[in-house]
Protein backbone atom coordinates (compact mmCIF):
# COMPACT_ATOMS: atom_id res chain seq x y z
CA UNK A 1 0.00 0.00 0.00
CA UNK A 2 0.92 3.74 -0.96
CA UNK A 3 2.29 5.77 2.24
CA UNK A 4 2.75 9.45 1.83
CA UNK A 5 4.32 11.92 3.98
CA UNK A 6 3.55 14.35 5.64
CA UNK A 7 3.64 17.43 2.89
CA UNK A 8 2.45 14.96 0.16
CA UNK A 9 -0.40 14.40 2.78
CA UNK A 10 -1.09 18.45 3.62
CA UNK A 11 -1.19 18.83 0.05
CA UNK A 12 -4.09 16.22 -0.51
CA UNK A 13 -5.90 17.87 2.48
CA UNK A 14 -5.97 21.07 1.41
CA UNK A 15 -3.63 22.43 4.24
CA UNK A 16 -0.13 23.39 5.08
CA UNK A 17 2.08 20.93 6.33
CA UNK A 18 2.41 22.38 9.32
CA UNK A 19 -1.43 21.77 10.11
CA UNK A 20 -1.11 18.20 8.63
CA UNK A 21 2.11 18.08 11.72
CA UNK A 22 0.30 19.73 13.98
CA UNK A 23 -2.74 16.49 13.70
CA UNK A 24 -0.04 13.79 13.25
CA UNK A 25 0.99 15.03 17.00
CA UNK A 26 -2.51 15.18 18.34
CA UNK A 27 -2.87 11.71 16.91
CA UNK A 28 -5.69 12.76 14.33
CA UNK A 29 -3.98 11.13 12.20
CA UNK A 30 -1.77 7.92 12.48
CA UNK A 31 2.24 7.98 11.77
CA UNK A 32 4.62 6.10 11.13
CA UNK A 33 8.59 5.96 10.53
CA UNK A 34 10.79 4.95 7.95
CA UNK A 35 14.40 4.43 7.70
CA UNK A 36 15.21 7.94 7.05
CA UNK A 37 12.98 8.96 10.19
CA UNK A 38 10.70 10.45 8.03
CA UNK A 39 6.87 9.95 9.34
CA UNK A 40 4.84 8.24 6.68
CA UNK A 41 0.99 8.22 6.45
CA UNK A 42 -1.00 5.04 5.23
CA UNK A 43 -2.55 5.39 2.18
CA UNK A 44 -6.10 3.65 3.38
CA UNK A 45 -5.91 5.89 6.92
CA UNK A 46 -5.02 8.80 4.79
CA UNK A 47 -7.94 8.41 2.59
CA UNK A 48 -10.44 7.73 5.41
CA UNK A 49 -9.17 10.62 7.64
CA UNK A 50 -9.90 13.07 4.28
CA UNK A 51 -13.71 11.95 3.94
CA UNK A 52 -14.02 12.74 8.56
CA UNK A 53 -12.35 16.01 7.59
CA UNK A 54 -14.38 16.73 4.79
CA UNK A 55 -17.81 16.10 6.74
CA UNK A 56 -16.76 19.04 8.98
CA UNK A 57 -16.25 21.56 6.64
CA UNK A 58 -18.45 24.85 6.18
CA UNK A 59 -17.55 26.90 8.78
CA UNK A 60 -16.65 30.84 7.89
CA UNK A 61 -13.39 30.07 8.41
CA UNK A 62 -12.77 27.63 5.45
CA UNK A 63 -10.42 28.34 2.93
CA UNK A 64 -11.84 28.65 -0.48
CA UNK A 65 -10.18 25.98 -3.22
CA UNK A 66 -10.73 26.33 -6.74
CA UNK A 67 -9.86 23.95 -9.89
CA UNK A 68 -6.71 24.78 -11.56
CA UNK A 69 -7.57 23.62 -15.51
CA UNK A 70 -10.09 21.30 -13.93
CA UNK A 71 -7.86 19.25 -12.32
CA UNK A 72 -8.42 18.03 -8.52
CA UNK A 73 -5.63 16.00 -6.98
CA UNK A 74 -6.86 13.81 -4.00
CA UNK A 75 -6.91 10.67 -2.90
CA UNK A 76 -8.87 7.49 -3.43
CA UNK A 77 -11.60 6.68 -0.91
CA UNK A 78 -13.70 4.15 -2.49
CA UNK A 79 -13.37 2.07 -5.32
CA UNK A 80 -16.70 0.12 -6.50
CA UNK A 81 -16.60 -2.92 -8.90
CA UNK A 82 -19.49 -3.79 -10.80
CA UNK A 83 -19.31 -6.40 -13.72
CA UNK A 84 -18.83 -4.01 -16.65
CA UNK A 85 -18.89 -0.65 -15.00
CA UNK A 86 -17.27 0.60 -11.92
CA UNK A 87 -17.64 3.75 -9.38
CA UNK A 88 -14.34 5.66 -7.91
CA UNK A 89 -14.65 8.29 -5.27
CA UNK A 90 -11.81 11.16 -4.69
CA UNK A 91 -11.77 13.17 -1.66
CA UNK A 92 -9.45 16.19 -3.10
CA UNK A 93 -9.86 18.62 0.07
CA UNK A 94 -13.06 19.35 0.73
CA UNK A 95 -14.30 18.11 -2.76
CA UNK A 96 -15.47 14.96 -3.15
CA UNK A 97 -15.76 13.63 -6.50
CA UNK A 98 -17.35 10.64 -8.11
CA UNK A 99 -16.57 8.95 -11.16
CA UNK A 100 -18.14 5.87 -13.23
CA UNK A 101 -16.38 4.07 -15.68
CA UNK A 102 -15.41 1.01 -16.90
CA UNK A 103 -14.20 -1.77 -15.13
CA UNK A 104 -11.39 -2.31 -17.45
CA UNK A 105 -10.39 1.42 -16.82
CA UNK A 106 -10.28 0.79 -13.31
CA UNK A 107 -8.29 -2.30 -13.51
CA UNK A 108 -5.92 -1.02 -16.01
CA UNK A 109 -4.59 2.14 -13.44
CA UNK A 110 -4.73 -0.26 -10.73
CA UNK A 111 -7.06 2.36 -8.32
CA UNK A 112 -7.32 1.31 -4.93
CA UNK A 113 -8.21 3.32 -1.75
CA UNK A 114 -5.76 4.99 -0.47
CA UNK A 115 -3.59 5.80 -3.69
CA UNK A 116 -2.77 9.21 -4.97
CA UNK A 117 -5.36 10.29 -8.58
CA UNK A 118 -6.23 13.33 -9.95
CA UNK A 119 -9.99 13.44 -11.11
CA UNK A 120 -10.39 16.12 -14.04
CA UNK A 121 -13.46 17.43 -14.89
CA UNK A 122 -14.67 18.35 -18.24
CA UNK A 123 -18.12 19.57 -19.06
CA UNK A 124 -20.68 16.91 -17.35
CA UNK A 125 -17.33 13.95 -17.53
CA UNK A 126 -15.06 13.28 -14.89
CA UNK A 127 -12.17 11.69 -15.95
CA UNK A 128 -9.39 9.93 -13.47
CA UNK A 129 -5.86 9.84 -14.25
CA UNK A 130 -3.60 8.27 -11.63
CA UNK A 131 -0.02 9.64 -10.57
Amino acid sequence: MQSYTIGQAARLLGVSPDTARRWADAGRIVTLRDEGGRRLIDGKDLAAFSVELAKGTGGEDDVSYTSVRNAFPGIVTAVKLGDVAAQVEIQAGPHRLVSLLTREAVEELGLEVGMEATARVKSTNVHIDRV
